[in-house]
């Protein structure tokens, strides 16, 4: 590529980045709120960005997205980035287009292991980092503490010296202050505007060179079809240029600009013209993927592609197999799963999907369970019916050595649950790496866990800690298999019939374990209905009814009182199952299965009779 020349100083991209609710969102909304993007008195929600219902749901960012504000005249692009590290894909792609960033830390809990995810990823692109230490008027902020850890994490990351020289500023996001030091209260935003126009840098082009464009991104329009998002690296473009698409093989393909827009706050203005620097979506080709360059068809140059993290684990996706299959979804054929896992390819570049030797079953890879979770609760909602297998962790093989995916687990508990915490990670094949006890009553443990240690531990975590711990995690590399890991200590109750389940029949079982099911639900054979006590599974009847007899008191069967049953959630499911079970999923219902749903024909698998 040309050497840089020139910086177009109307513009600045930046990307904010942070741990999972450490303020992001809600910094961003303060800042359409100052900037002028709404009218006076115009009704605004909360968590502008958060425009995935299962965004808002969770409280949490799961796809990066793109919008603008305009400050003293200069446009502002502004990309507000996942926290959570299953969702790296999205952190690679949205720093493609930035210049800069700006790092949010919680003044109380300071750097946490999805803050050092997203700093790595930034320091290691080369961006400029201005630091907002947020939430300062908690009760137990320690802002100068925390500014202290911020720095450690920066040099422990190999940080720069230009980017150890980093600006700082203070911030209640919540009510919209932003101030030079702690101690000096703030007003509004201003400070932190001002700092991004002084701090970070134009975007930097070449002068001379043609039209180049990395796609970042892809939407779609029933009216314009596939729409291509992204950074204009050099040159400009026009509605109506003929251009060509670049894509991994280096083939091109023409495209004609049919339509160019811009971000204008949180909606797209349509424009004539597009510099460079500025973030655009252009409309004219259907064939793109994240990662090719569009440029012109004169001079066509590939710029270097967007590449991320290699999955960790993977999932077995297939068609709905059960009795009740088709009654809930409208769509259940294989084809149909398939399309829209290529599509989910498209949009998401963390994630793969490879065949395999039955045409029904798909093998899915990404970062991690919570990442699948969301693919499969978003498929679910779209009227998908599908069948899904077990997280489990992609191994590798090197010098004749099995290794297998770690993770560095923080966990922070009260003093009295250290124990059981440590014996169950232990059992997990766990290796604690640091203690720190500040005599608060809570202390902060390190450790080194497989994977697939982790599968299933993050709900039981919380009951051991009654709710109160914390747990992080981030992906560690790779490194010497640990040995055998059990994955549950306790067997399932299966239905043996299909029909409605009965009070009677329930009451009956409850002793057996705890039970997922309740008066009404539809059963069928090889469905699962509970947990054994036991480590073995055990077939019984869910629909039974108390037999008449002449001696029947009248009113006797109302008396039967069940014991709560704990709804059950697909994180919740997928945690649960082991080889020989699956997930089945719909719009209005998740059951677990035995994947051989004949218990005669499982009592034969296992050698019996």
């Amino acid at each position: 590529m040309a050497i840089v020349s020139a910086r177009n100083t109307g513009i600045r991209n930046i990307a904010i980045i942070a741990h999972v609710d450490h303020g992001k969102t809600t910094l961003v909304d303060a800042m359409f709120k100052q900037s002028g993007v709404f009218r006076e008195g115009q009704p605004v929600s909360d968590r502008l960005m958060d425009s995935m219902d299962l965004e808002r749901e969770r409280g949490i960012t799961i796809a990066a997205k793109n919008c603008a504000v305009v400050w003293e005249g200069v446009k502002i692009n502004i990309i507000d980035t996942p926290g959570h590290a299953d969702f790296g894909g999205e952190v690679e792609r949205a720093l493609s287009m930035a210049d800069g960033a700006l790092l949010l830390v919680d003044a109380s809990e300071g750097p946490l292991p999805q803050t050092r995810f997203v700093l790595e990823k930034t320091l290691k692109a080369g961006l400029t980092v201005i630091v907002v230490i947020n939430k300062i008027d908690r009760k137990d902020a320690r802002p100068a503490i925390v500014l202290d850890e911020v720095y450690d994490l920066f040099i422990d990351l190999d940080a720069r010296e230009d980017q150890l020289d980093f600006p700082v500023l203070y911030a209640v996001g919540r009510d919209g202050v932003v101030q030079e030091s702690a101690e000096t209260p703030g007003k509004d935003l201003g400070v932190l505007f001002d700092t991004i126009l002084k701090k970070i840098p134009p975007p930097a082009y070449d002068p001379e060179a043609p039209f180049q464009m990395l796609v970042s991104d892809l939407g779609y329009s029933d009216y314009l079809g596939r729409l291509a998002v992204g950074r204009v690296v050099n040159g400009r473009a026009r509605h109506n240029d003929n251009l060509v698409c670049i894509d991994i093989d280096q083939r091109q393909r023409p495209l004609k600009v049919n339509r160019l827009q811009a971000y204008e706050g949180l909606t797209l203005r349509e424009v004539e013209e597009a510099e460079a620097g500025d973030i655009i979506v252009l409309s004219g080709i259907e064939d793109v993927k994240i990662g090719d360059t569009i440029c012109t068809r004169a001079a066509p140059a590939p710029l270097k592609r967007i590449t991320v993290d290699e999955p960790t684990v993977a999932m077995k996706f297939t068609i709905n197999s059960s009795p009740f299959a088709g009654r809930e979804g409208r769509f259940v054929q294989s084809a149909k799963i398939r399309e829209r896992l290529v599509k989910e390819t498209l949009r998401n570049v963390a994630i793969q999907v490879e065949e395999t030797e039955s045409r029904d079953v798909f093998q899915v890879k990404g970062r991690g369970e919570f990442q699948m979770a969301i693919l499969i609760e978003t498929m679910r909602r779209e009227g998908f019916e599908l069948s899904v297998g077990r997280p489990e962790v992609i191994f590798k093989e090197r010098d004749g050595q099995r290794l297998e995916p770690m993770e560095r687990l923080f966990v922070d508990c009260e003093e009295g649950f250290l124990g059981v915490v440590t014996e169950k990670l232990a059992v997990r094949k766990g290796q604690m790496t640091n203690l720190v006890n500040h005599g608060s009553g809570r202390v902060r443990v390190e450790f080194s866990v497989p994977s697939r240690g982790l599968i299933g531990y993050r709900d039981e975590f919380l009951t051991d800690t009654r709710g109160t711990g914390i747990l992080n995690a981030y992906f560690a590399g790779y490194e010497a298999y640990r040995g055998d890991v059990t994955s549950r200590f306790t067997g399932t109750i299966v239905s043996d019939r299909q029909g409605a389940a009965v009070a009677y029949a329930l009451f009956n079982l409850e002793p057996r374990g705890q039970l997922f099911a309740v008066p009404g639900d539809p059963m069928y054979e090889g469905q699962i209905f509970g947990e054994h006590n036991r480590g073995n599974d055990i077939t019984a009847n869910p629909c039974k009814e108390k037999k008449l007899s002449n001696m029947r008191a009248s009113g006797r069967d109302e008396n039967i009182i069940l014991s709560p049953v704990k709804p059950m959630t697909l994180e919740r499911a997928l945690h649960f199952i082991r080889e020989d079970e699956m997930v089945e999923v719909t719009p209005r219902a998740i059951r677990l299965r035995k994947v051989e749903l004949s218990a005669q024909r499982r009592a034969k698998s296992r050698g019996g009779a």
